[in-house]
Parts: C-alpha cells; structure tokens; sequence
C-alpha cells in the first residue's frame, strides 16, 4: 500500500537523522538557514506527491533543525526523547486516538491513568491526587491556577463557574521576583493583571526569603519554584508553605523541571515538604526526556481541577478524571503515553541515575570552568550552571562564539542586571565526554577573550 511504503520511508529518513546525530552542527549553518527558502513556493492547484513533499522536508528540514536531540546541547533545559518515548510516540500516532475519554480511545486512557499513578509514585506527592497532560507548564499552569481561584473563591462563597468575576471577591497572587515568565503568562491570561500580582523579595540564590513574605490570607494564592530558571535553585517549602497553610492561601509549585528532583534520595532534600503544597506543575518533555508538548498538571483537590477544567457536554460526557476534564484541551492526542513509556522502562532506578548524572556533570562543568577563570554565579545545586566571563563584552563574545561554532550550544540570560550564560545539562545522550568537549570549548573561547 502506498500508504505504508510512505510511513517507512519516513521511518527510514528519522533513522538515518538520528544516527547522525552527534556528528550534525548543533545550531545550522547560515547556508541551511538560507536553504529553507526553498519552501516557500505558491500552493499548487492539483497537490504533489505525497513521497516528494516528505522528501523535500528531509532535504531542506533535516540540515537547518536544532540538534537538541543530541548529546552537545544545553539550552533551555531541553532533554533529547529517550528511543521508548519517541517509538510509544510513533505508534500512538498510528492509533490515531481522540484520548479525551475513554470512549475516544480505550487503551490510551488507560495508559494514561496508568501514568498519572506512576508520576505520584516518583514524585512521591499526594495519591489521591489529580494528573492532567498538557501541551506545556503553561498551559498546565494555568489548569492549575483555574482550580486554586475556582477553590478559592468557593471558600469564601463564591461560585466562579457559574457567576464569573464580576462582582466576585478579589484574588491575590504572591510570585517570587524571579518567577518564570510561562508563569506570569499563565496568570495573565487569567486575568491577574501583572500590575497587581505582588512579588515576594528573594535572596542571592533566587529564592523566595521567608522573613520577607508578603502578607497571605484565604484570598491568596502563593506561587513557589522548584528549580529556578537561572540557578536551579529551590524554594524553601519546609518553611514557607506551613506559613501560607495557616493563613489559608492555596500552594502552586512550578517544577517544570525541577520536581524530577523529587525521582533522587541524592537531591530530594531539596524539595522537602513540597507535598505540603496544594498544586504542582512539571513537564515530561525536559528533564524527563520524553518528546515536546507533554506535560504534567497535578492537584491535590481532584475535584477542584475538574471543576476547572470540565468539557462535558450532551453528546460527550465523561467522567471526571477523564483527561478532557484534567486539562484545555478537548480534542487530544495521548500526551501520557510517552511519559508511560518512559517511566516503565527506566523504572525508579533509572530516572534517579540520569537526575544524579546530569547533577554530577554540571558541577563538573561549574568546577571546571571555575579553574579557567570564568565566574560561576550560582551554588549548582541541581543541572544548571550561571556562568559569567570577566566582562560584559566578554561574555557576550563567548556566547555568539560557542553559538557559531556547531560544536555545542547554550543560552544567554541577565542575572543581577549583567548579560550571563545559562548550561542546562539535561539530555540522555551527553555523557562526560561530550561534557568534556564543552568544557574545552569554552577555555579555548575564555583565552581568545583573555
């Protein structure tokens, strides 16, 4: 069938990417750049055939993509998709599942429930609890954030689902200063206008200080991190969410990567007491290593997210822990799958020791590029490394440098008001020798500068 000769021609052209992977620049050449001009052609009348049109993605596609599936890449947190996430991925796309219910798509509700148990038992947070997947820690966060004002409001005698805002009582949200902008994002679209969102005051490590706490009551919902975006560092839970609990705010952890903390008896001290919180965000597709657009909405009050969330309607009811009623979206792929796929085949065990490696190889990376000469900003307590060369120009040189080199890649951020550089460790594939080519990377670029 033409049909199938088409999926494994596409299979092919994905297994060849992939085994040359680790040989392919990590950021594109200006050439393969400008080869993607090649898309841009009038829409036909009559179509092409199916066998071109895939051809010419892997043509001028392949060339000009982020290897961010590789093992020499270290932006944004982005880990590259274990082989089991990517191949449950590829299967479920030939199931072809409407996964909002189990009526849509029996299996995939069941893997899905199968994972949202597995994801409370890793991160050892409340069993009873409710897990959406989503596209993102957005739109995750949001889900989230529906629920605690939903809750909140509740509380107080106010039934938001059915009168709204108007007239309703105000909500109050306390952020860290360093809060995520998905975060921000989230709260924006809910309406909480960023000028009216108060901002706790954190210390040198970006943590929210205890002894500077905004004053909370029942109106208040408290946002914390679990892993800061620039320093990875964590809130301190075991401290504050008692003091938020007693003056009746609700607790929202963004942890889109940091919660995997949670999966190691090595780093758990880090996130003590975060099962005190009342919800929590993560995604599946950073640290965890399963492909883009899954991640994880976990709420303490089930009902209260479903109530958030619920889609039902006459000619589509279901029941409450349906995925359609744990998260935005109504018409869904199967998100948890690849999360299932990964979590089954790694086992605890397994997700521990890629959470300690990548901790080991960014303190390596952060010691060694302390001994060259470069500042290291922040404690590395987890996967990140907050890096600073001796001057502003300097740093900005290094990184438009490494960028442009092929041979890794990594972000630039601000951190206290000066230009810095962000090196996320976090990809099944990058072993210590790929550490240790980034680290030779980077000497040879402090020298030219030095």
């Amino acid at each position: 069938m033409e049909e199938l000769e088409l999926i494994k021609n596409a299979d092919t052209r994905a297994s060849n990417y992939l085994s040359k992977i680790e040989e392919r620049r990590v950021f594109p050449s200006t050439s393969d750049i400008n080869a993607l001009d090649g898309f841009i052609e009038p829409l036909s009348e009559k179509g092409r055939p199916a066998s071109e049109t895939l051809g010419l993605m892997d043509k001028l596609g392949s060339p000009a993509t982020v290897a961010s599936n590789g093992p020499n890449y270290f932006g944004f947190v982005i880990g590259a998709t274990l082989p089991v996430s990517a191949a449950s991925e590829r299967l479920a796309l030939a199931w072809d599942q409407c996964a909002s219910s189990f009526d849509g798509g029996p299996s995939a509700a069941v893997l899905e429930q199968q994972a949202a148990k597995w994801v409370l038992d890793i991160l050892d947070l409340p069993r009873q609890s409710a897990v959406g997947f989503g596209t993102s820690a957005t739109a995750c966060g949001l889900a989230c954030l529906s629920a605690a004002r939903s809750s909140l409001l509740a509380s107080l005698g106010w039934d938001f689902e059915n009168d709204g805002l108007i007239g309703a009582p105000e909500i109050k949200v306390v952020v860290p200063d360093t809060a995520h902008i998905t975060v921000k994002k989230a709260l924006r679209i809910l309406g909480f206008g960023l000028n009216r969102i108060i901002y706790a005051p954190t210390d040198g490590y970006g943590r929210v200080d205890p002894a500077q706490l905004p004053v909370m009551d029942k109106h208040t919902i408290l946002c914390l991190q679990a892993g800061e975006v620039n320093t990875g560092e964590f809130d301190q839970f075991d401290k504050i969410i008692p003091i938020a609990k007693n003056a009746g705010a609700w607790v929202h952890v963004d942890g889109a990567f940091g919660l995997w903390a949670r999966a190691s008896k090595n780093s758990e001290h880090l996130t003590l007491d975060i099962d005190g919180a009342d919800s929590w965000t993560t995604d599946g597709h950073k640290w965890l290593n399963t492909p883009y657009d899954g991640a994880i909405a976990i709420c303490r009050d089930k009902d209260a997210l479903a109530r958030a969330m619920n889609s039902d309607a006459a000619y589509s009811t279901a029941s409450a822990d349906a995925q359609k009623n744990l998260s935005l979206e109504f018409s869904r792929r199967a998100r948890g799958i690849p999360i299932w796929a990964a979590l089954r085949t790694l086992g605890k065990d397994g997700v521990a020791d890629m959470v300690d490696q990548h901790i080991r190889q960014a303190q390596y990376v952060a010691s060694e590029l302390q001994n060259t000469g470069y500042t290291v900003l922040n404690r590395v307590v987890l996967n990140q490394v907050l890096v600073r060369a001796n001057t502003d120009e300097a740093t900005q040189n290094i990184i438009e440098a490494a960028q442009n080199s092929g041979r890794v890649w990594f972000g630039e951020t601000v951190w206290q008001n000066h230009p810095a550089f962000r090196i996320s460790v976090s990809s099944w594939r990058t072993k210590d020798t790929h550490i240790e080519q980034l680290v030779k990377v980077l000497e040879e670029l402090y020298h030219q500068e030095n």
